[in-house]
C-alpha cells in the first residue's frame, strides 16, 4: 500500500477563539451529512512545500469533523522527481522537450503506485501533476476522483499539458486556485476554484512574543539594530532568488547596513532546489549581510515564524505563483509585504491597502524603500493584512469549501469527462 503520513490530531473547537463560535458551528453542520466518508489525499512529499503544509492541517480537521481522511504518498524515485520537476516548470510556461524516456519514467512510477493504492475510499483527491495518472492506472472503483492543481497553469507548455490532460479529464472534478489558471482546452465533469489557506495554530503561524522572536533571530547572526529584508520560499527559479539579491543590493545603496535573510526549505520532490541554492550561495558569498538558511540548517517552521515577525519588510519576488502561502503567513503576523503582481498573490494583497504589489526590480526597490522609511504605514498595512487573512485565508474556510465540494460530488452521477462547469 502507499505510505501513509501519520498526523497530529486537531480539534475544530480550538479554532473558535480565532474565527468565532458561529463559524465553527456551521462547519459542524455542513460536515454532518458526510460524516464517515472515507477520503484519501495523495501527493508527492510530506514536507518541504505548500501542499504538504495544507494537508498537515486540513486532514486532521476533516477527521475532527467526522470524516475518515488519510494522506498517502507516492513511492519515491529520484528519476521520477527529476521528470516531474520539469513537468511542474513546463506547466508554468518553461520550455521542456518531452522525450519518450521521460514519458516512460512518469507512467511507470504512476502505474506502480496505482497498484499500491487501496480500494474502499469514497473520494480520492490527487494533488498536482506528479500523481495525475493514478486514476487511469488504478481505475475508478467506487470512488469519486478529484484532481487539485496548486500551480499557475494559465500559460502552460502545451506539449506537457496535452500529455497530462487526458488523465485529468477522467476525473470527476478538477480544482484550481483561480479561474484564470484553467487551461482553455480542458474538459472535465465539474471544475471548482478554491484558494489555499494557512493554519493559525501551526508552529509557523502561532502567536509568539516578539521578545522571544528577537532572541531566536539574533541567535542566527542577525544584527537587530539594523533593518532586515526577508524572503521565505523554496530555492526555485519561479521565486527569483537571484532577483531577490539584486533588489537587496539596490536597496542597500540607499539604506546602509540593511541585511537580507533568505529562508528556503528543501523538498523531497524538488531535485532542482540544491542546484539553485548553490547558485545563490555563490552570488552571495562576498556579502556578510546576506544570510541563507534552509530547513537542514536549523531554520524550521518555528524559526520562520520568528523571522517573519522581526523583519522590517517581507518580500515575495515570484515571477509565477500558484498562490504563495508565505504571503498570507507574513500578513497574518502583521508584516509589511512587497510581493510580485502575479498568479494568486493579488488574491491576498490589495495593493496599497494591506501590502504592495510590484511588477519588476525597479518597483520592488522603490516600494521596499518606501516601507523602510515609513514605519507608521508599515504598521497600518500589517494590521489590515492580518484582518484580511482572518476573514479570507484561514484553513477553516478551506475545509468548509472542500466539504461543500465533497457533498456535491458524492451525490452526482459518474462524470463522462465531456462537460465542464465552473463552481
Amino acid at each position: 500500500m502507499l505510505e501513509k503520513v501519520v498526523l497530529k490530531k486537531k480539534r475544530i473547537d480550538d479554532y473558535a477563539p480565532v474565527i468565532g463560535q458561529e463559524k465553527v458551528a456551521y462547519l459542524k453542520e455542513v460536515a454532518k451529512p458526510i460524516q464517515g466518508l472515507r477520503v484519501l489525499h495523495v501527493n508527492a512529499t510530506a514536507h518541504g512545500g505548500g501542499v504538504a503544509e495544507l494537508l498537515n492541517s486540513t486532514i486532521p480537521l476533516l477527521n475532527s469533523l467526522g470524516l475518515q481522511a488519510e494522506w498517502g504518498l507516492l513511492c519515491k524515485e529520484e528519476p521520477f522527481f527529476e521528470v516531474t520537476k520539469n513537468f511542474h516548470n513546463a506547466l508554468q510556461g518553461k520550455y521542456y522537450n518531452l522525450t519518450p524516456l521521460a514519458e516512460k519514467i512518469y507512467l511507470k512510477r504512476n502505474r506502480l503506485c496505482a497498484e499500491m493504492l487501496e480500494s474502499g475510499y469514497d473520494l480520492i483527491m490527487i494533488h498536482d501533476p506528479q500523481p495525475a495518472s493514478l486514476r487511469r492506472f488504478h481505475g475508478r472503483g467506487n470512488a469519486k476522483w478529484i484532481w487539485r492543481c496548486h500551480i499557475d497553469t494559465s500559460r502552460p507548455n502545451m506539449d506537457i499539458w496535452n500529455f497530462i490532460k487526458p488523465f485529468i479529464e477522467e476525473y470527476d472534478a478538477t480544482v484550481f486556485t483561480m479561474k484564470e489558471f484553467v487551461p482553455w482546452n480542458i474538459k472535465a465533469g465539474c471544475l471548482y476554484t478554491i484558494a489555499p489557506a494557512i493554519d493559525p495554530f501551526t508552529s509557523k503561524n502561532i502567536d509568539l512574543d516578539i521578545a522571544v522572536c528577537k532572541t531566536i533571530v539574533a541567535e542566527f547572526g542577525i544584527d537587530l539594530s539594523r533593518p532586515l529584508l526577508l524572503q521565505v520560499s523554496r530555492f526555485d527559479l519561479w521565486k527569483d532568488p537571484l532577483g531577490v539579491l539584486e533588489v537587496y543590493r539596490r536597496v542597500k545603496e540607499k539604506v546602509a547596513g540593511i541585511q537580507l535573510a533568505y529562508i528556503g526549505s528543501m523538498a523531497d520532490d524538488d531535485p532542482e532546489g540544491w542546484e539553485i541554492y548553490h547558485k545563490v550561495k555563490e552570488q552571495a558569498k562576498d556579502d556578510p549581510d546576506i544570510f541563507l538558511y534552509t530547513n537542514l540548517s536549523g531554520v524550521h517552521s518555528f524559526e520562520v515564524n520568528c523571522f517573519q515577525r522581526v523583519a522590517d519588510v517581507v518580500i515575495q519576488k515570484s515571477i509565477r505563483e500558484g498562490f504563495g502561502l508565505v504571503v498570507s503567513e507574513a500578513l497574518w503576523k502583521g508584516a509589511a509585504v512587497v510581493a510580485g503582481n502575479v498568479g494568486g498573490i493579488p488574491l491576498q494583497i490589495n495593493d496599497g491597502v494591506n501590502g504592495l504589489l510590484a511588477q519588476n526590480n525597479e518597483e520592488f526597490v522603490e516600494k521596499v524603500l518606501y516601507l523602510l522609511t515609513n514605519k507608521k504605514e508599515r504598521h497600518e498595512m500589517g494590521k489590515r493584512g492580518h484582518d484580511d487573512v482572518r476573514e479570507h485565508f484561514l484553513v477553516t474556510r478551506l475545509v468548509r469549501e472542500e466539504i461543500e465540494m465533497y457533498r456535491e460530488l458524492i451525490q452526482k452521477p459518474v462524470s463522462n469527462g465531456k462537460a465542464m462547469r465552473l463552481l
